[in-house]
């Protein structure tokens, strides 16, 4: 990357994490996964119960594999042949466990985070439950402003958690939510008619009234979608 452009980089980074604090988000930067995985770390105690929401970055961080070394009690929603009633069992403790780690679909420039879910398992512990949150994301999803956090998830976000999920989703087949193709004006929460569709609950979390609950990890790295 160009020198001028990593400076511009950096005072978005910057800008970013002071607006999250801010906004009382515990806020770091950390330049690679390595470095996100130690600090992801940092906020697990031995024997903590940890959930997480359906992430790539949790992956690509080797958060998964952290959370099953037999250091702490992960409810596994990963594990082979779980039944659909298991699966959902795992989500519901997930919103009482003492450690709820999961990525976003953009962080903005004025400190908020912005989150679509399909069944809301990953948003509804992120709002209430756990005592601690943790959220990793790569600088590929700072966006901003909300409005560009609504067109990031309808034309990055979407498609390729559709395709990943394998949902018969139309935006899988163009690459971009079909309210972009039919409407002048573009709508947070206009979008298909499919049963597969997984933008069905929409979520901005802006200043929090608990001071560090949501601690946010910033990564130097383009992660997950």
């Amino acid at each position: 990357m160009h020198k001028i452009m990593e400076e511009m980089q950096a005072i978005r980074v910057r800008t970013t994490l002071e607006n999250l604090r801010r906004n009382n988000f515990e806020a770091v930067y950390v330049p690679n996964a390595r470095d996100a995985l130690t600090a992801l770390k940092s906020y697990l105690t031995p024997g903590c119960t940890i959930g997480v929401g359906g992430s790539v970055t949790l992956d690509e961080i080797g958060a998964i594999d952290l959370f099953r070394s037999g250091d702490y009690i992960f409810l596994d929603r990963y594990a082979p042949n779980l039944t659909p009633d298991e699966l959902k069992n795992i989500m519901r403790r997930a919103m009482t466990s003492d450690v709820f780690v999961m990525s976003t679909n953009a962080v903005t420039e004025n400190g908020e985070l912005y989150n679509v879910d399909g069944r809301s398992n990953r948003v509804a512990p992120l709002l209430f439950g756990p005592d601690s949150v943790v959220v990793v994301a790569g600088i590929n999803k700072i966006v901003a402003d909300i409005d560009e956090a609504v067109h990031r998830h309808k034309t990055v976000a979407a498609p390729a958690n559709s395709a990943r999920l394998r949902c018969n989703n139309p935006c899988v087949r163009t690459g971009k939510c079909v309210s972009l193709m039919r409407q002048t004006d573009e709508e947070m929460c206009a979008g298909c008619a499919s049963e597969d569709r997984i933008c069905a609950n929409y979520v901005i979390s802006a200043r929090q009234r608990e001071a560090g609950r949501i601690k946010v990890i910033l990564v130097g790295e383009t992660l997950g979608f």
